[in-house]
């Protein structure tokens, strides 16, 4: 599974996990902390804190994260199209590029395949609310062409 943040809250974000019978939480967020006091609950030690309460193991995976730099070339790319953060609905062609090369060709994605648990469902979580507007959801789409994952999406209703 994959998940963001926005257009949760604390309380409908545990809700999808647990429908989902997620077990594990990867953390793919390079800062694990949200603006607006209405995302308080998704930074880190909070979150890692009601996820322990409800029985969700957490992982931080900060080698899949995008870099500062890859994540201004976005935000430029962002500007240039009117749009925001909160609002992007796909990554720019650059930024897929770039984070493909930089980042995922050289994370060892076998090693983390091989510590996943054999029962319940793991999910990858960064914070926009669509997936193809994150970067989660190229690391999804390699888990699934390389290693035979099926991955779905898990999004606000």
């Amino acid at each position: 599974m994959t998940i963001g943040v926005y257009g949760f809250d604390g309380e409908t974000f545990l809700q999808e996990l647990r429908n989902a019978n997620v077990c594990l939480l990867l953390d793919v967020r390079q800062r694990r902390g949200v603006r607006g006091p209405e995302y308080g609950w998704a930074n880190s030690l909070r979150l890692q804190a009601t996820l322990a309460q409800a029985g969700i193991a957490y992982e931080h995976h900060r080698e899949l994260a995008p870099t500062t730099e890859l994540r201004q070339l976005q935000y430029a790319e962002d500007d240039r199209q009117g749009v925001g953060k909160r609002t992007r609905r796909e990554l720019a062609g650059e930024y897929t590029h770039r984070y493909t090369t930089e980042i995922l060709d050289h994370a060892n994605l076998i090693a983390t395949v091989s510590t996943l648990p054999s029962t319940g469902t793991v999910a990858l979580l960064c914070v926009e609310r669509d997936p193809e507007a994150c970067h989660r959801s190229l690391i999804a789409q390699r888990l699934a062409e390389q290693h035979g994952l099926t991955v779905n999406h898990l999004r606000p209703h």
